[in-house]
């Protein structure tokens, strides 16, 4: 076993009710995300140049543990946290490429069906007069299109165009507007 995953093991039980791995992974829960553009940052296992920064909180204890990359927390082997990791590095993703004016497609690069669901958990598509005053309207629109295995149509494209811009893209700058170390 390498030195990080003992680390890592180490600090997990120090702050779990559970002296066990397999159950002390499961008083875990990730609880924010940052991103350090420069890959200053070490792992609480020691691992260096971190990208993606968790804070988890053992919901037992009260303790949190900072930063702790997403190779750690995929170690825990838990279906619902290797997920959350996926859709908040794709949010970061998808941000940058806002903000770089790059060419947005409805596609596995920028986009996913669990990150797509995620948006519409947290409320980004709102109700207005082009959903029919139903956000759901705008989400089922862009899963379809995501899963449709031909190319959107013109007025298709603007219509997803319109929904990343008036919906995704303020709902990203606002959410992670203080969550990047330059």
């Amino acid at each position: 076993m390498s030195s990080y995953r003992e680390k890592l093991i180490q600090t997990v039980l120090d702050n779990s009710v559970s002296n066990y791995w397999d159950s002390a992974v499961q008083e875990w829960e990730i609880v924010d995300c940052e991103e350090d553009e420069k890959c200053k940052s070490a792992c609480i296992c020691g691992k260096e140049r971190l990208r993606y920064l968790y804070t988890i909180r053992n919901y037992e204890t009260g303790s949190t543990l900072y930063p702790i990359g997403s190779s750690c927390i995929k170690k825990f082997n838990r279906d619902d946290l290797n997920e959350q990791t996926t859709v908040n590095e794709k949010l970061f993703q998808l941000l940058h490429a806002i903000q770089n004016r790059q060419f947005i497609s409805l596609n596995s690069e920028f986009f996913s069906r669990k990150l797509l669901r995620y948006l519409y958990d947290e409320g980004v598509f709102k109700p207005t007069q082009y959903n029919k005053f139903n956000g759901e309207n705008d989400y089922e629109f862009l899963l379809d299109m995501f899963n449709k295995r031909s190319e959107p149509s013109e007025r298709q494209e603007a219509k997803i165009r319109a929904i990343i811009v008036s919906s995704i893209r303020p709902y990203l700058v606002q959410r992670l507007r203080n969550k990047i170390i330059h």
